[in-house]
């Protein structure tokens, strides 16, 4: 139940839920008041407009993506990849598909061929009222054999559901391995939140982020008015960057309360 009200309840946080709320409350002003449904709709429209500003979710993102700016990584005994970056191979998809979060899988094919650890650790499990197939450690493992790694080099666990569950059954694993050091593979927005549950649950994780969708400004590189003007329109990809932020700040949140940060 936890888990079905924590995906629930956010939404209506989200500018998408938070705008509809607002346009629903105006919708029913109508009736008796329609002078006051003005407000709320002015406020739903507003709430686009910034949510989907490049300005304003840049900044959101990089509050989260440069508090674990990439350094030169030490060996580790293991890489944990966490989940959320795959999709079942369900018809009519060929194959294991990767969602934007899928450079999780790939930097850490890549950091295991670099020789920074003999194992990997892939954790996460399928949501069973939302998509059928197999578990999404499953999905990564079979999507990085192709890259090099053999199954004898990868642990699993594939049935944790949120980052919490992650960390838990990672330190099983951990402790039943005799691993004590690990690097820990996940999207540079996820990563704050994830350090603060790994650490407290005493693992010693080592930040590896990858998935950055905010990047150095370049100096040299001047500014120009249409891309200004670009910037400055709603698009929906910024929409979501600035949810994908807003979820982070909600699960720290209440991870806090929870006591799990």
């Amino acid at each position: 139940m936890f888990l079905f009200v924590s995906k629930l309840l956010p939404l209506f946080f989200y500018p998408l839920g938070l705008s509809c709320l607002l346009l629903l409350m105006a919708f029913l002003l109508l009736w008796k008041r329609p002078r006051l449904a003005a407000i709320p709709i002015a406020m739903a429209l507003l709430v686009l407009l910034l949510s989907s500003n490049a300005g304003i979710s840049d900044g959101l993102a990089r509050s989260l993506e440069f508090q674990n700016l990439p350094t030169s990584l030490p060996k580790a005994d293991a890489i944990v990849v966490l989940g959320g970056s795959t999709e079942p191979a369900l018809y009519p998809r060929p194959w294991v598909e990767i969602k934007e979060e899928g450079d999780r899988v790939l930097y850490a094919a890549k950091l295991y061929r670099d020789g920074k650890a003999p194992r990997l650790i892939l954790s996460g499990g399928r949501i069973d009222w939302r998509k059928s197939g197999s578990s999404e450690s499953e999905d990564m493992a079979i999507l990085l054999e192709p890259m090099g790694v053999p199954r004898s080099a990868m642990l699993q666990d594939p049935s944790s559901l949120n980052t919490r569950e992650n960390a838990v059954n990672v330190k099983q694993i951990m402790e039943a391995q005799g691993i004590r050091r690990v690097l820990l593979v996940t999207s540079a927005m996820h990563m704050p939140r994830s350090l603060m549950i790994f650490r407290k649950l005493g693992i010693d994780a080592i930040a590896a982020p990858t998935d950055f969708t905010s990047t150095q400004i370049d100096p040299q590189q001047p500014i120009t008015l249409e891309a200004n003007v670009l910037d400055a329109l709603p698009d929906a990809d910024q929409l979501r960057r600035t949810t994908r932020a807003l979820k982070e700040y909600v699960g720290i949140a209440v991870y806090w309360l929870r006591g799990w940060v």
